[in-house]
Parts: structure tokens; sequence; C-alpha cells
């Protein structure tokens, strides 16, 4: 099975080194600038499970080939709609489409270019950075990415995906819930997202403080509802696991949109709160704190926007 990765940043550059090492045949697709950085020093992988350098096959943007067989997404959401036409280049009727994006919206983007067939669902678990140097660092041990077919069916073709991400040194397995799953991850990151970035802090600094777990709650009260209104509710063990997340004491976890906000770098802001909140509006419930974390990060987007 010919992969293609869209994308070397930290997810994607990770897991796709990860299936090449395991000898899967694995290009990337890259922007020219990225190309020439990759081609200068490797794909360098630091990670607790073992460090790794590779000699990545490459595929530029804008340049010519035979569509590939499965096509993995894993960009930052907003890098989504300028890479539409990339994507378009290299892909076939039978091309099978899974994306790792935050949040949902980029279902339809991808739905609305390329129809609804080739569509997966997907959701990829993974702590890793970009470095200044185009290094990878995985900053936790859990590395697991879970894909499905939309409509929860089992496939010949979502059954040959899994035969080729077995043994690839991370956790992989099929959803026959994989919609569930992607609004279980789209839960965490938008109430943690929310609450970090707002509040500016850690779980564990916001749970230090007089308040900080009542508003964490309430964060993720907001959240829930809109996903049980959409018709994804979370199950008792999902609920508590996001709420003992973002309370735990001590706790180091932040969101990579709160790791972006602090390294001055763009957010994810509209395709993680934007849409929560716009969906929200839809079933008509209020969703004050999740409001507040929204107008704040377009403040500074447009900050960041106007240096």
């Amino acid at each position: 099975m010919r992969i293609l990765i869209v994308g070397a940043g930290a997810t994607g550059g990770y897991f796709g080194a990860r299936l090449a090492e395991a000898g899967r045949d694995v290009t990337f697709l890259v922007r020219p600038a990225r190309a020439a950085q990759l081609r200068r020093t490797g794909l360098v992988i630091t990670s607790p499970h073992g460090d790794l350098t590779i000699q990545p096959r490459l595929l530029e943007t804008g340049v010519s080939t035979a569509p590939f067989d499965l096509v993995l997404i894993a960009l930052k959401a907003y890098a989504l709609d300028p890479a539409l036409d990339d994507i378009a280049a290299v892909t076939g009727p039978e091309t099978m489409l899974v994306p790792f994006l935050n949040g949902m919206r980029h279902l339809d983007a991808l739905i609305g270019r390329f129809g609804e067939h080739p569509v997966l669902g997907g959701v990829c678990l993974v702590a890793t950075t970009l470095t200044p140097e185009g290094g990878i660092v995985q900053l936790a041990p859990f590395q697991e990415i879970v894909y499905g077919e939309r409509d929860g069916s089992t496939s010949p073709r979502v059954t040959a995906i899994d035969a080729v991400m077995q043994g690839a040194g991370f956790k992989a397995r099929i959803a026959t819930n994989v919609m569930q799953e992607m609004w279980n991850k789209w839960m965490l990151l938008a109430s943690g997202g929310a609450l970090t970035c707002l509040l500016r802090g850690t779980a564990g600094d916001i749970e230090a403080v007089p308040g900080g777990t009542a508003v964490a709650h309430r964060m993720v009260d907001e959240v829930v509802a809109v996903a049980t209104a959409a018709g994804y509710p979370p199950n008792a063990a999902t609920d508590e696991r996001v709420r003992t997340t973002l309370t735990g004491k001590n706790s180091p976890f932040a969101t990579s949109m709160y790791r972006d906000l602090t390294a001055g770098l763009p957010v994810e802001a509209e395709q993680i709160l934007g849409d929560m909140v716009k969906r929200a509006q839809g079933f008509g419930q209020a969703t004050p704190l999740l409001d507040a974390a929204l107008v704040q990060l377009r403040i500074y987007q447009n900050r960041l926007a106007a240096r």
C-alpha cells in the first residue's frame, strides 16, 4: 500500500517516521522549504520509545505523481483549505483519505471537495512538538491512532489500513464508532483549550487557585451539552476522564493550542472553539465561557496577523 502523509510536522512526521521505520511505503507531501530542511537534516525524532532519524521520501507540493492508495492528513486544522488542491493532485477514485485533524469541521471540507466515499474518520492521540531546527520531540509516551468508516462498518478497506498500521511501533486500532471518538477528543480539546488559553495556565496551575476547579467543570459542562445535542454524548467514563484531566493536582496538562499560544504561533481557534460555539448557537445553547475564550483568541490572532 502506497501511503502519503500530508505534512511532516509534529504529528504527521512522527507517525510517518514510525511507519517508514517499520518498512511501510511512505512518502511525505511537503512544501519546498520543509523539503529542503529535511534533505539537510533528515527527519529527526526524539522519543521515550527510542530516537530515530530517517531520510524520508519526499514529494513537493505542485509536483505530479501517480495516485496514492492511502492519504493520511496530519495538518493544523487551519492549514487544510490551502492544502486541498495539493491533496487532489495525488488522489484517484479509490484513494482513501484519513484525516487526523482537530475538531470536526475538516470533514465538511473534505467531503465537499472529494465526496462522501473517500473520507474516513480518524483520531490521533500523541503529544509532540516541532523544534526550531525541524526535529520532532515526543513529550509523553502515549501514541495511538484510530481509524474507521464514518458509518461504523468494518469494511475491507479499513481492514487493509489496519494491516499496514499494526506492528509499526505505536498503538493502532479500528473504531466502529469513530465519529463518537472524534467527538470525545474534540470535547477534551475544546474544554481544555478554552480553559488553559483563557486562564493562561496548565491544568495544575488552574486547580491550584480558588475557583479554578469549578471553572474547569463549568467549561466541560458547556462542551458536553453541545456534544449531547449533536447526538454524541460522552459515556460516564469519557466524561470523568475529561474532568480528571482538567482538574488534576499539579497536572502539567495543556493542549497544543495553549502551547502554540504561549509560543506566539497561530492557533486553531476557529476549528476547535469557533465551530463548537457555532453548533451551540444552532442548538440554542449558551456557552459563555467558550465564548469568552474564543473572543480572546480572536483578539490574539488579529494581533498576530498585524505584526
